[in-house]
């Protein structure tokens, strides 16, 4: 398929999708990592190698390769080789333990599973997978169908020789086997509907859920946002988000198909993060998350940012925090945006036809194509402009269903085929999306329905404070209260006290909170704050463990 023929085409796989930026764009810099600057002939030609390689090992269409490492381009490389072979890129998350591990393993089906050894002693991923697993063959020696649940080697990203691995430079020497015709015969029968990619999702209650995103989903969902965030071939995108993230993927995605740069790194480091963006002359930043932007806000070099070309900014935080951005960068257009996995990671992203006020306060549109409504989650009845309710979400961009779960992917959907999310939304009358926090997050005070985030909202129009998030612990008489969690501003002082005072008399009393702590760091999953984490330890401080 030849995307370049068309200019309106609006659907390609994954694969394709780098090989037209490839012709379109030979020597432009795709990816601007650290040291390394790859243009996109130079990674379409590595992304091809590495496919070739994988058909040599026996991989065929529809298997699962699994990757676990920190931000590298080799691990982007080897997610485009599995696309282009019709493989499935299962990308593992970094920051899962022994146990997690373990179950992603033994649930996901790989048949081979790549590393890297660049990171022991702080992340020592071979160590990690012996804990998770070890009767797991890591060397050479490993026999097809004799390892652990079928994975038949564990691979090195890098070319270099890594303790315990099938070495990348012998991997990448086993591409001689496959010719250019055969891979391009392999590409030519992989389907828009194939899954390309899986990512596993974590709820607090439940094992991680294998969620599989089809080439059409991620390649259509990037367009929508290429589109939406007017991105340029001229554009640099700064993203150091972790790529077994679609906060990462998908950006980085839109990128490709407009012909931009995309600047990431190993992980992100706020210090580190305001060099890169001076340094490349980042137009675009997406930190996603406010933790992130805030980190980056608070560095003390954070003038970088004022000095670097910025025209655009992407984040999701409560109201007033997105406004205090607009005023930190006032020259740069703030948008915000709404997804999840299940929808290929954003369904909908404001835009520059919308007034400060509107992009502060909503999540824009839904992309073309992407249908968006509010119901009542007791009755499914659609409500109107304004109304709160569960959003749910049709179209192309959903999930191929959770893997080997067909009974809990059949209750998220509704009988007419709509996605249930357990998010709490409403829909303006000009058709913005307004995000109101989860369903199940909903706090329940003396009978009263309180959202966390109005009340973080709220606290965030206090000039000392940088970021908070709130939780509800139980109480003995009003069922629930609202317990806050506040990182000031650099240089900012204030006690308890003083900010259940400035909330007294500003807000209803039942949504003051009664319990108030202040912290420096986040638990943080992937790139969000783990709620359920700040209201455990705030319950054991209170009544003890188990209480």
């Amino acid at each position: 398929m030849d995307a370049t023929a068309d200019p309106l085409i609006e659907a390609t796989t994954l694969g394709d999708l780098l090989l037209r930026a490839a012709r379109r764009w030979p020597s432009r810099n795709a990816l601007l990592f650290a040291d390394e600057r790859l243009g996109y002939e130079a990674w379409a030609r590595r992304a091809c190698l590495r496919a070739r390689a994988l058909i040599a090992l026996g991989v065929q269409p529809g298997d699962h390769v699994g990757i676990l490492s920190l931000n590298l381009p080799e691990v982007v490389e080897t997610m485009f080789a599995c696309a282009l072979s019709g493989a499935v890129a299962v990308m593992l998350n970094a920051r899962y333990r022994a146990e997690e591990l373990r179950y992603v393993l033994a649930h996901a089906d790989l048949v081979l599973l790549f590393t890297s050894t660049r990171f022991a002693p702080h992340s020592d991923f071979p160590a990690l997978l012996r804990d998770a697993l070890p009767g797991l063959a890591t060397g050479e020696g490993a026999a097809p169908g004799g390892s652990t649940h079928g994975i038949r080697a564990v691979i090195g990203l890098e070319r270099g020789d890594g303790s315990g691995l099938l070495c990348g430079e012998r991997f990448l020497e086993r591409a001689a086997e496959v010719s250019a015709d055969r891979l391009a015969q392999r590409r030519s029968q992989v389907a828009l509907r194939d899954p390309c990619i899986m990512m596993y999702t974590s709820g607090t209650t439940a094992e991680p859920k294998g969620c599989r995103l089809s080439h059409e989903a991620v390649v259509r969902s990037a367009l929508g946002m290429s589109r939406r965030l007017g991105i340029r071939d001229d554009d640099v995108m700064w993203n150091a988000l972790p790529m077994f993230h679609m906060a990462a993927i998908l950006p980085l995605l839109a990128m490709v198909w407009a012909g931009g740069s995309f600047v990431s790194d190993t992980h992100f480091d706020s210090g580190r993060a305001l060099q890169d963006i001076r340094a490349h002359g980042a137009t675009i930043l997406y930190p996603a998350f406010p933790a992130i932007m805030a980190a980056l806000l608070a560095h003390p070099d954070c003038d970088q940012l004022r000095l670097a070309p910025v025209r655009l900014v992407s984040n999701v935080a409560p109201p007033e925090t997105l406004r205090a951005n607009m005023r930190a960068l006032p020259h740069a257009l703030h948008v915000s945006a709404y997804g999840m996995t299940e929808a290929s990671g954003i369904s909908c992203h404001g835009g520059a036809d919308e007034d400060d006020e509107t992009r502060a306060t909503a999540c824009g549109r839904p992309y073309e194509g992407v249908q968006m409504r509010v119901v009542d989650p007791a009755s499914g009845r659609e409500l109107g402009p304004g109304e709160r309710g569960e959003m749910r979400i049709r179209g192309f961009s959903l999930f191929e269903g959770y893997y080997k779960d067909p009974a809990r992917t059949a209750e998220c959907f509704d009988d007419a085929g709509w996605f249930r999310t357990g998010d709490l939304c409403s829909i303006g009358a000009g058709g913005q999306v307004c995000y109101h926090g989860r369903l199940k997050d909903v706090m329940k005070i003396g009978g009263e329905n309180v959202s966390p985030l109005e009340l973080e909202s709220f606290l965030a129009t206090h000039p000392a404070v940088q970021l908070a998030q709130v939780v509800g612990v139980p109480d003995a008489r009003l069922q629930e209260v609202a317990a806050a969690f506040v990182q000031l501003r650099p240089g900012a002082s204030m006690t308890a006290a003083e900010l259940i005072d400035f909330c007294r008399g500003r807000i209803a009393s039942f949504k003051v909170p009664r319990h108030v702590r202040f912290v420096t760091e986040w638990p943080m999953s992937a790139t969000k704050i783990q709620r359920h984490v700040l209201r455990q330890r705030l319950q054991e401080e209170l009544v003890g463990p188990g209480g």
